[in-house]
């Protein structure tokens, strides 16, 4: 589960880095975006420190509905997190990390439009920063979602089986011999 804090706090952390110009300076970001120079409008500073609250508050709830941090005085495994429905630490981690999944797979989608058009490079590191976490929610959807179904005794996967290929662990559960 370390992944899975990892990609929780690094979500946070890339929405805040994103957030942090559009509140402290929107000028600067208006003036670096438009074509020729000129102050922002009120408009443009709204909308510019709004996003960035947003960012802010989407990247909090991230960390607060996946789990990472217990909401609750009652722990069911010690320090232990899991994306498992019937958890009560986190009842909305895996909507929440396929919501944050599809947010990140669409920004860098756009940044990388918008770099291959204009070939800035700020584009491309926006690019690379949120196709990596993307990916790395995609990792967390598809393996740290589910506890495997271990056996308590073997410590194999309940789910494997000899198909297509000789399975020695699925034949001792079966009870049969090797051929």
């Amino acid at each position: 589960m370390d992944v899975y804090y990892f990609y929780s706090y690094g979500t946070a952390a890339w929405m805040a880095l994103q957030a942090t110009p559009l509140i402290a300076s929107p000028t600067m970001i208006v003036a670096l975006l438009s074509p020729e120079v000129r102050e922002a409008s009120t408009l443009e500073v709204y909308f510019s420190q709004c996003l960035g609250f947003a960012l802010l508050t989407v990247g909090v709830l991230n960390v607060l509905l996946t789990g990472s941090v217990p909401l609750s005085s009652r722990l069911t495994e010690a320090g232990a997190a899991s994306t498992e429905a019937s958890d009560p630490k986190a009842p909305y981690a895996l909507p929440t990390l396929t919501i944050t999944a599809f947010f990140h797979a669409a920004y860098a989608f756009y940044t990388y439009s918008m770099w291959t058009r204009t070939g800035v490079f700020a584009f491309s590191m926006g690019t690379a920063g949120s196709g990596f976490f993307c990916a790395v929610a995609l990792w967390c959807i598809l393996f740290a979602s589910s506890d495997g179904r271990i056996s308590r005794k073997t410590g194999a996967d309940k789910r494997t089986s000899g198909f297509p290929f000789k399975n020695a662990e699925a034949d001792k559960r079966k009870g049969k011999k090797g051929l």
